[in-house]
């Protein structure tokens, strides 16, 4: 089973851009890819595309970690549902996933991803329960939960669930006080934090005195600084960047490493 690389290029809203942009990402350097069945947000279809002519440029399937995602229906939008919203919701995770196994052109995914928490909490159980019936048949070889930033509702659900949560991916924001609890939680259980909203929710971190003061001494962006400071602590960032450019550098963050002290200073910011 691959490895979930450090880095993941994150391909919301980038409609039909979608293929192109992938393509130029692994061809840059990328090896994860994050999508989901939610026509809403995500042309899951654009990245299937992207692998097809990735496979013919020489960089085939089992080199990638892909990753998508069952949407609850609350996510949906009413006109583009990917599901018949009618039946039980355990069919509506196998009808999700067997189309974005369509839409990727693969038997399986390197992960699958609860897109939401369902409530009341037995909904979530059913859903959780079929995403491990498709981890038995290995058709997703890690399952995992997104938009949870309540811990102990994510404690119930790891003592609960026969295959535990491998993945947690998280909006990074100060409205969830960073996560600060739930990721130390995630660390001690061995799964991996994923971070989305990244730059977008912290205009006020990468403007900070300390932020500037560390791109004149490493002679980096803002955003390599705190993709490399989330790297060091842990974290998988989920990366957007739609220019071929800050992708290059975004991959370029492996080339240094922040002391000790400064991944203080930058914790210090994350209040």
């Amino acid at each position: 089973m691959m490895k979930i690389p450090p880095l993941i290029y994150g391909t919301a809203w980038k409609k039909e851009l979608t293929a192109d942009l992938v393509e130029t990402a692994v061809l840059s350097g990328f090896r994860g890819i994050d999508t989901a069945c939610q026509p809403k947000h995500y042309h899951e279809a654009g990245v299937g595309e992207a692998l097809m002519r990735l496979s013919k440029a020489g960089i085939e399937r089992d080199e990638l970690f892909v990753q998508t995602k069952f949407t609850p229906l609350s996510g949906q939008d009413p006109q583009r549902i990917p599901y018949d919203p009618n039946v039980a919701l355990e069919i509506q995770v196998e009808q999700s996933f067997a189309l974005s196994q369509h839409n990727l052109k693969s038997d399986y995914v390197d992960s699958l991803v609860l897109h939401s928490p369902l409530f009341p909490y037995s909904n979530l159980l059913k859903v959780w329960r079929a995403m491990e019936s498709l981890y038995h048949g290995g058709k997703a070889l890690r399952i995992g939960i997104s938009n949870c930033y309540d811990l102990e509702l994510l404690v119930r659900l790891y003592s609960d669930a026969e295959v535990k949560p491998a993945i947690v991916q998280n909006r990074f924001y100060a409205d969830s006080g960073y996560d600060v609890d739930l990721r130390r939680w995630c660390s001690e259980k061995g799964i991996v934090y994923q971070s989305f909203w990244t730059l977008t929710a912290n205009p006020h971190i990468l403007g900070s005195r300390e932020f500037f003061a560390l791109t004149q001494e490493y002679n980096k962006s803002e955003a390599q600084i705190l993709y490399r400071y989330l790297t060091q602590v842990g974290v998988v960032p989920l990366i957007g960047s739609t220019s071929k450019h800050h992708m290059d550098e975004d991959l370029e963050i492996f080339s240094f490493e922040l002391r000790p002290d400064e991944i203080a200073s930058i914790s210090a910011l994350l209040v």
